[in-house]
């Protein structure tokens, strides 16, 4: 089996290097958070972000970025808003061969660019790969049956990924689409901001259908504007995660979008997370995206409204409900 490195210890990173250790790779976990390090050897838990879940002891954690070196697969599960910083601080220790494989979902506030463009730059490699599904971190942990999709322009490196991953609980499947496969995954966390929001005003199941069809809607129409192929949305980048995280109180975008309900300020509720809700700044991005593409976005700009704005939320549902009629 191959060496591999976790760069971010946060729950999903943590739960990959499980993942990988399970397969037998030789996994390291890289955290940010020196003082961390200690803490997750000796107990062998990542009590902070992960806690709950033994870290087999093969999986070694350290805060050195020669960790990389070696490596014949990288992956990169450092929150989108930071990774330039992080893909900085290893591009001198990673070799050129080494696959480079995003985890994370966001867009970049100030360039507007996804992960993979980010990794590329900086890591001036074209070795790369992204994975994205319905995949929440503690329930993978748990055990529980799930699949995911990697994609990547080269099917040498898809199926280099889907080999490394693939167990009977875990079901990789390949996908060449990787802007619809990185906007899927980043453009959901904005609509499940917005379906926390429905469940916390009691809006009803029918609501919250109609939200997530016409939230999907709005992600195929900015992906294919972007050159994303619309099937890519049906799957499990697409629709697939937009449930998982739309429906599970696990979701920290469901979550914010609770606290809005309940009329909580985005400061406030910022300031009682321990994890990053990416959805809070993939909204900036993908608006401002939207403007540069002249495409609509109407459920993404009341979720802007929202959290930015303080509109209450039901002047948001109204502006949305009344609305000029249009076809579907």
């Amino acid at each position: 089996m191959s060496k591999v490195t976790v760069i971010g210890a946060g729950s999903w990173g943590t739960t990959i290097s499980i993942l990988l250790a399970e397969k037998g790779h030789d996994v390291t976990l890289w955290v940010h958070d020196r003082a961390r390090v200690e803490k997750i050897r000796e107990y062998h838990e990542n009590r902070k972000y992960l806690p709950g879940f033994q870290l087999p002891e093969v999986i070694d954690v350290t805060s050195d970025e020669a960790c990389a070196e070696e490596s014949a697969i990288i992956f990169f599960v450092s929150p989108t808003q930071v990774m330039r910083q992080v893909a900085r601080q290893f591009a001198r220790h990673i070799k050129p061969s080494a696959i480079i494989v995003n985890a994370s979902k966001g867009i970049e506030e100030k360039t507007l660019k996804l992960p993979l463009t980010i990794l590329e730059e900086e890591l001036k490699t074209d070795n790369l790969a992204m994975l994205s599904g319905p995949n929440l971190a503690t329930e993978v942990a748990r055990g529980l049956p799930t699949a995911t999709v990697v994609a990547s322009r080269r099917d040498e490196i898809n199926n280099a990924v889907q080999n490394s991953l693939m167990m009977d609980r875990f079901r990789v499947y390949t996908n060449n689409d990787i802007i619809g496969v990185q906007l899927g995954g980043a453009l959901k966390n904005v609509i499940a901001i917005a379906a926390g929001t429905a469940a916390g005003l009691n809006l009803g199941d029918n609501s919250t259908a109609a939200l997530l069809v016409r939230g999907l809607a709005e992600i195929a129409r900015l992906g294919v504007a972007m050159g994303a192929k619309v099937e890519t949305f049906a799957g499990l980048s697409g629709i697939g995660d937009l449930m998982a995280t739309s429906f599970s109180r696990l979701s920290r975008n469901h979550w914010v979008g609770e606290q809005i309900a309940k009329g909580k300020k985005l400061t406030d509720i910022l300031a009682k997370m321990k994890k990053v809700a990416e959805g809070v700044y993939t909204v900036i991005g993908a608006l401002e995206l939207s403007k540069k593409m002249n495409v609509r976005l109407p459920l993404a700009q009341e979720v802007y409204n929202a959290l930015y704005l303080d509109k209450d939320p039901y002047a948001a549902i109204f502006d949305l409900m009344t609305r000029n009629p249009t076809n579907e």
